[in-house]
């Protein structure tokens, strides 16, 4: 009985990135569904601005009782508009630094 082929490190690299690597098309359905949270920017690896995102998001929607609220969602509309365009780059950032940890 012969014992199973070991894999090479190279295709176990390969194996990490792929189980952990980030897609653009995930990034853009978060952005849609979820953008106004940060969630996308969370999923990226952009932990703090994503909460910041979301902080502002929440205080912002709890202060339009008060009608001072809408300024802090039109800062976030915005924010979420030009987020559509940075979301390649991020994708592509966070999958760079993945393969530099992996490639350690």
């Amino acid at each position: 009985m012969s014992t199973p082929a070991r894999p090479s490190d190279d295709m176990v690299a390969r194996m990490r990135y792929d189980a952990a690597s980030r897609s653009t098309v995930a990034a853009y359905v978060i952005w849609f569904f979820l953008g106004y949270g940060g969630l996308h920017r969370m999923y990226l690896g952009r932990w703090v601005s994503g909460f910041v995102m979301l902080a502002i998001f929440g205080l912002s929607l709890a202060l339009t009782i008060v009608l001072i609220g809408y300024v802090g969602l039109g800062f976030i509309t915005l924010w979420w508009l030009l987020d559509a365009l940075l979301i390649p780059g991020m994708a592509e950032d966070y999958n760079h630094r993945l393969i530099d940890r992996i490639a350690r």
